[in-house]
């Protein structure tokens, strides 16, 4: 069932979407020269093709759940277009009207900003900024319906946390936003999922998501990317991770035809910690574009950041990883690694680490490497009675088994499992 609950923003949203429109009106899309999109070519992006999202008439979500399957008796929040599943009348009646949650939230955000607008309005924007971002811009100014995530002090939700973002119309551009606030103490594990209805969905996806980890607090969130292959995506996601707190960060990347995705992780207080893994899957035409970033801001902190991609077909993508470590962030011990295998001689990778250190006490490396499938352990496999497709699948999936080993066991890694699993094999099969 789609909700109808209507939302009545409150003067501080509005203003800011009309100061969105505005500012919208004098940014351009980035060109080449722009740095971080030299290899991400957006000519052939024409925005004004897609109208925005409007409410599905008959909203149901896919039976499969694409890339990424869900831990059962997830609390879920699904939007499909311009439609949210559920009662969201009823959830919001459950909550108590004192202006700040007393337990776990999960709710529209558009509804949690009419009726709580005092905690989305301290927290909604504040740690990623639409200045001269033409993407974030246009979020800000239109995003609809949406998710809130918020954990109070030293809660700690029964069950997992799901969101999906569902796009079933053709021609619509689906501006999605989420706001997932822990605050001290808190611990929480949120799933969000970004679908198409099927294959033949050619829309465009503009995503912006903020993680705001509380000091102390314990994040786990696990984002999958399964959009058509005829889709547009450009997702901007940032945590903020505060003293003592910790963040797992899994994210898939299967879907879509082009665009962009930025992760970036601020390590904002003494003792944080983060731990990012990521894998893309692509072939076809697929471009599939991946930018990172692990700020060290403060003393005593650490982050480990490792991305595997596989490419068949004439796929392209390109990496680019940064570890910034801020004037007086002693004592960082930050890495990041990207690793990337081809499956044909007409797919190409690009990985380009980096690193800008300020600070003189810092243990930072960085690793890339691209290949293909090693012929001395085909030759080893086959000579030994297995089949070369059957050996080929084998070397890929142990190439991308590493990743599973970085999570701990449970949902998570039977999750990330399954998933590179499936897309494995849709891949091998073509």
């Amino acid at each position: 069932m789609a909700s109808s609950v209507a939302t009545r923003e409150p003067e501080w949203l509005v203003e800011r979407r009309a100061t969105a429109v505005e500012a919208a009106k004098e940014l351009a899309l980035p060109g080449p020269k722009v740095r971080g999109w030299e290899f991400t070519d957006l000519s052939k992006l024409d925005l004004g093709a897609y109208g925005p999202a409007e409410p599905a008439e008959s909203a149901t979500a896919p039976e499969t759940g694409g890339a990424l399957a869900i831990p059962e008796g997830s609390t879920e929040l699904t939007q499909v277009d311009g439609s949210i599943l559920g009662d969201v009348g009823t959830a919001i009646a459950e909550l108590s009207g004192n202006g700040r949650p007393d337990g776990p939230v999960v709710l529209p955000l558009d509804a949690a900003a009419e009726h709580f607008p005092g905690l989305v309005g301290d927290r909604l924007g504040t740690i990623v900024s639409g200045e001269g971002d033409p993407f974030v811009t246009i979020n800000e100014a239109g995003w609809s319906g949406g998710a809130l995530v918020y954990v109070p002090r030293n809660s700690r939700p029964d069950q997992p946390i799901s969101l999906t973002a569902i796009q079933q119309a053709s021609g619509r551009s689906l501006n999605w936003r989420t706001l997932i606030v822990l605050e001290e103490g808190a611990e929480a594990e949120v799933w969000e999922r970004y679908l198409s209805a099927d294959a033949e969905t050619a829309s465009l996806f503009n995503g912006v998501t903020e993680l705001i980890v509380g000091p102390g607090a314990n994040l786990r969130y696990v984002c999958g990317q399964a959009l058509s292959p005829a889709s547009w995506v450009f997702a901007t996601q940032r945590a903020e991770v505060e003293r003592d707190a910790s963040l797992e960060w899994v994210a898939l990347g299967f879907g879509s035809a082009n665009g962009k995705v930025r992760m970036e992780t601020k390590l904002a207080g003494r003792g944080a910690n983060a731990r990012v893994t990521g894998a893309y899957i692509g072939n076809g035409r697929q471009h599939l574009d991946y930018d990172t970033t692990q700020e060290h801001a403060a003393e005593d902190t650490t982050s480990d950041l490792a991305f595997r991609g596989v490419l068949d077909g004439r796929s392209t993508a390109v990496w680019r990883g940064m570890i910034n470590v801020d004037v007086g962030a002693q004592r960082t011990d930050a890495f990041q690694d990207c690793r990337n295998l081809l499956l044909s001689g007409k797919a190409h990778a690009d990985a380009l680490p980096g690193l800008q250190i300020e600070a003189d006490d810092v243990a930072c490396t960085h690793a890339a490497a691209i290949a293909q499938i090693d012929p001395e352990q085909l030759f080893y496999l086959t000579s030994r009675g297995l089949p070369a497709d059957l050996a080929g699948e084998l070397i890929v999936g142990g190439f991308l088994a590493e990743l599973v080993e970085r999570v701990p066991q449970g949902p998570v890694a039977d999750a990330l499992a399954g998933a590179l699993d499936a897309r494995l094999g849709e891949l091998l099969a073509r």
